[in-house]
């Protein structure tokens, strides 16, 4: 539907923009967790995950689609396509950060290894906060185009019943 087209655009980097959120705040969360997995007889640290995202192409409206809807039901007004239809942002996927834990020295934690040394999380609380900055700013960008987006919709609609 080519009305819904910036809507969808908006809502769809809604949908990233929250998941990205999610997985940073998953990311603070485990920042000191020496025991997320349990993976050869042994506790491994968290591993820091990032979202993978990817646009959505536009793609080529059907134009003798809608031009028959339109001659189908003349007294309903139809919009004028521009031709595309879609686009936006989606989650390719969650991965997982390939960098190594974080090896420090602390003989008297239980989980220390025979060296002495504790595997931490390979995540790093500074790079997480900005991250999370840029994310919130992201998402607040997106809800005030769709907030925008919604209101031009509901002015032309008024505009069409005079």
């Amino acid at each position: 539907m080519v009305w819904a087209s910036p809507l969808s655009i908006s809502a769809s980097g809604l949908t990233a923009g929250r998941l990205r959120l999610d997985v940073i705040a998953e990311n603070i969360a485990n920042a000191d967790t020496t025991r997320a997995t349990f993976e050869g007889g042994r506790w491994l640290p968290y591993v820091r995950r990032t979202v993978a995202l990817e646009p959505i192409p536009l793609r080529p409206a059907n134009f003798a689609a809608e031009l028959q809807a339109a001659l189908a039901s003349p007294a309903r007004p139809s919009p004028v396509g521009t031709g595309m239809l879609a686009g936006g942002v989606r989650v390719r996927a969650i991965e997982r950060d390939p960098s190594p834990p974080k090896r420090v020295y602390d003989p008297g934690h239980p989980d220390a290894d025979a060296e002495g040394f504790v595997a931490y999380p390979n995540v790093e609380l500074t790079r997480e906060m900005v991250d999370l900055l840029a994310a919130a700013r992201a998402y607040e960008a997106n809800a005030t185009a769709f907030t925008v987006g919604k209101a031009l919709w509901q002015k032309t609609l008024e505009l069409g019943r005079r």
